[in-house]
């Protein structure tokens, strides 16, 4: 069976139950940062770090009375403590605490999808590898070009998922990064060095100038990350599909015993799950928009950006983490048809030669606007009469005339298209 899609781990960063602990965590190591400062007593930052604790229900509770998500997390966190309550939340703003707990979670979900990257990439090479000079037709427009291997067309996939890991480690990077800097981000009530110190603790980059809010092109350049990952998923889902066409059928997703493809049609095995990567990708870009409009906010600060936040951030990463698992289980049971792939290279009658023998007249002295109309003018009849390009080669004296006949026969060897694939692989560590 396709292995699960999603990892239980992701949706658990998004709970609420997550999101109040990482909130806690930020005014802990706050309490903890102004008591190494002296600000406040080192028992009282002790304790806070012993005994602060929320509940969700009460959060909610309050909620309905405050319409306000701090301020109502702040008062459970109050019920759990006595006199030193009051030093939770000293000097910051609501933005300290959403926007720093904020990117603990986004840093983890980038880890869960680096994770995931990880896992295609290992099976995106095995398969790479296992056919690296597995002959097939290579098409351009949709029309038969010359032959490449089906290895070739999976190492392309190969680099390109490494640059999508690439980018995200760098969009982690980027959103990993706190903020206490009270209202405003001028640091009046909360000098920068609690700032310093609590970034630390949680293991965390530093805004280095904020106007109260992290400035959200970080979160744009993370969701568009997110975006592209899906668009190389959906490229590659794409070729699937076309390769699992009736007419085509070189390779296929995966298709269980007992599985049916259509409720009125028995013989369908249709690539539903690629085309359900089609259209998240089409979703996840959806959400890359919103994350860019949110970039633009009023003055310091607003909250238009913030309740699309609480569905962006948690359904893109949720999306792509199941994208990428769903994808992984695809090419790790993918099934290949070399024997359908060599029927298709002959079904253009040799045409793909075409590029070798008009290389091979110009060769022998020819323009290469001559050479090239009389490998179209047999190319033309080859397509039209449906018969064997080099049968019309052979009959040409404009041809015969120029190349012998075991030259030219020579010509169509399927084995010259393989000559340097090998490179390919070797730059890639294949």
């Amino acid at each position: 069976m396709i292995p699960r899609y999603s990892r239980p781990e992701m949706a658990a960063i998004w709970t609420d139950e997550a999101k109040y602990r990482r909130w806690l965590d930020v005014e802990i190591a706050a309490c903890e940062a102004w008591a190494e400062l002296g600000q406040i007593p080192r028992e009282a930052a002790e304790k806070i770090r012993r005994d602060a604790k929320f509940d969700v229900a009460k959060i909610n509770e309050y909620l309905a009375i405050t319409h306000h998500d701090v301020t109502a997390f702040l008062r459970s966190v109050a019920d759990s403590l006595g006199e030193e309550g009051r030093y939770v939340h000293f000097g910051l703003t609501s933005s300290d605490v959403w926007d720093t707990a904020t990117a603990l979670q986004l840093r983890d979900a980038s880890d869960i999808l680096l994770a995931d990257i990880d896992a295609l990439l290992a099976v995106l090479e095995r398969q790479a590898r296992a056919h690296r000079d597995t002959l097939c037709v290579g098409r351009t427009h949709g029309v038969h070009a010359e032959p490449t291997t089906f290895g070739l067309k999976l190492a392309v996939w190969v680099d390109e998922m490494r640059r999508n890991r690439a980018r995200l480690v760098a969009a982690r990077e980027m959103v990993a990064v706190g903020a206490i800097s009270g209202t405003v981000g001028t640091h009046a009530s909360v000098p920068p060095k609690v700032e310093e110190l609590v970034c630390a603790k949680l293991g965390l980059g530093i805004e280095a100038a904020s106007t109260q809010v992290i400035q959200r092109d970080r979160h744009a350049q993370f969701v568009t990350t997110l975006a592209i990952i899906g668009a190389s998923l959906e490229k590659f889902a794409t070729e699937i599909r076309a390769l699992q066409k009736t007419e085509v059928r070189e390779a296929e997703e995966p298709f269980d015993e007992g599985q049916t493809g259509s409720s009125a049609m028995p013989h369908k095995r249709n690539p539903e799950l690629c085309e359900r990567i089609t259209g998240l990708a089409r979703v996840l870009r959806g959400y890359a928009v919103t994350a860019m409009e949110n970039v633009a906010l009023w003055h310091e600060r607003d909250i238009s950006h913030s309740s699309t936040e609480r569905i962006v951030f948690p359904d893109a990463t949720l999306v792509l983490d199941y994208m990428l698992n769903l994808f992984t289980g695809i090419m790790d049971r993918l099934r290949v048809y070399p024997e359908h792939m060599r029927e298709n290279l002959e079904r253009s009658y040799g045409l793909v030669f075409s590029q070798r023998v008009l290389l091979a007249l110009i060769e022998t002295g020819l323009s290469r606007q001559d050479a090239y109309a009389i490998v179209q003018r047999n190319a033309m009849r080859a397509w039209n009469e449906r018969v064997p390009f080099l049968d019309l080669l052979l009959a040409d004296p404009d041809v015969t005339s120029r190349i012998s006949e075991a030259e030219l026969r020579g010509l169509f060897d399927y084995g010259y298209y393989l000559k340097n694939i090998g490179a390919t692989f070797e730059r890639l560590g294949l």
